[in-house]
């Protein structure tokens, strides 16, 4: 899941100035707002899997997991109650996403990212302390709130502060410390899930805290680009930020591309009706095609909802914990090549590779479960009799 939004940027030119040290922190820090949307997948579904939970918010799930040989693991977790539990949030970011590009173009990415980590923060509060669903439901779509504030202000702002030969790097550590958030809730939820008297859940809810705090802290100090300062009128200042994210006073090629392409995106009245027209249409389908296509693969569900789909494989509580967290190593592991892959070889060699990958690991996974989908059934079916 992505936010909307784009990056009013030059030409990829190679201009004068260096990565400096400054542009490194700046877009580090600024990475901390995927943090928040990994650890929410990471630790939703694991939460979501733990008994305690269950058996204070969602009893009736709880009573089908319990009662033994009733009725198909699949169907044990079907529960309208559970589904909008986990489903608010990504309403919320949806909703938000759309306010989310309107406040970031008038105000500046940092206070986009400001905003989205501190709602994020009140709603892990919420989630944290729920004492009903009603609470779990509002903490929820809070969270969802920050996360489609966040989603869409920090790839810009990378995008913005990068220098051209290492931008897709530096746009991949987004999804870096996505993958770092799922991989810690995960190792959060295999210990929060060991702590004795039910309320490791609360743990695991409330540490979501800690990314809203680094990246709400960490932006309090974070410059703006020079693209939103131009965007708001000041030239100057524009320029100014330019030279010290560059570490040259020669910025006059890179300052004058920013120029025009604001100046040309200023003069576009009707932005939406202007991409529907014939000679955009191939930048309208490919923008839209790619992150629909990424996300309609499933591997958000899969990830949100690894501790649970590893259950319904008759994994035990401590296996499909302990299984979520290797997934999660291995998104980290394969996110690290793209990193070092993505200025090296190209974005069309990463689309060819991670697509073949994709579709050999969908036709693995959907093999592995309906074979045990059937197996499941005869076990049943023999049970019965």
């Amino acid at each position: 899941m992505a936010g909307g939004g784009f990056a009013v940027q030059g030409p990829a030119r190679n201009y004068e100035g260096g990565v400096t040290t400054f542009v490194i922190m700046t877009c580090f820090v600024a990475a901390f707002g995927g943090l928040i949307f990994g650890y929410d997948i990471g630790i939703s579904g694991g939460v979501t899997s733990m008994d305690s939970f269950l058996k204070k918010f969602f009893p009736t799930v709880y009573r089908k997991e319990t009662e033994k040989h009733r009725e198909n693991m699949y169907c044990k977790f079907e529960s309208h109650l559970l589904q909008l539990f986990t489903s608010s949030l990504y309403l919320a970011a949806l909703v938000a996403s759309f306010l989310a590009s309107t406040v970031t173009r008038a105000f500046g990415r940092k206070i986009s990212m400001l905003f989205g980590g501190f709602v994020f923060l009140i709603g892990a509060i919420l989630n944290g302390a729920a004492m009903n669903v009603a609470m779990l439901i509002i903490g929820r779509l809070l969270l969802g709130v920050g996360v489609g504030f966040a989603n869409q202000s920090v790839p810009v702002y990378l995008s913005e502060m990068a220098p051209a030969k290492i931008r897709g790097a530096l746009n991949i550590g987004f999804q870096m410390a996505i993958t770092i958030g799922i991989l810690a809730a995960n190792l959060i939820n295999y210990g929060t899930a060991k702590i004795e008297g039910g309320w490791g859940w609360r743990v695991s809810l409330a540490l979501a805290a800690v990314p809203a705090i680094m990246i709400s802290v960490g932006s309090v100090f974070l410059p703006d680009t020079p693209n939103s300062i131009l965007e708001r009128g000041h030239p100057e200042k524009a320029r100014e930020m330019l030279k010290k994210i560059r570490g040259t006073n020669n910025v006059d090629e890179e300052f004058q591309d920013l120029v025009d392409a604001t100046e040309a995106a200023k003069r576009v009245e009707h932005p939406w009706l202007n991409i529907m027209k014939p000679q955009y249409r191939p930048q309208l389908v490919i923008c839209s095609l790619i992150p629909f296509f990424q996300q309609i693969t499933g591997i958000n569900v899969i990830m949100f909802y690894a501790p649970v789909l590893f259950k319904t494989l008759g994994f035990g509580d401590d296996a499909s914990l302990m299984s979520a967290v290797i997934t999660g190593i291995v998104n980290v592991l394969a996110t690290i090549v793209s990193i070092y892959s993505a200025d090296k070889f190209g974005r069309r060699v990463l689309f060819l590779e991670g697509g073949v990958q994709m579709i050999i690991c969908q036709v693995v996974y959907q093999s592995l479960s309906s074979y045990h989908w059937q197996l499941n059934n005869s076990y049943q079916s023999l049970s019965s009799h």
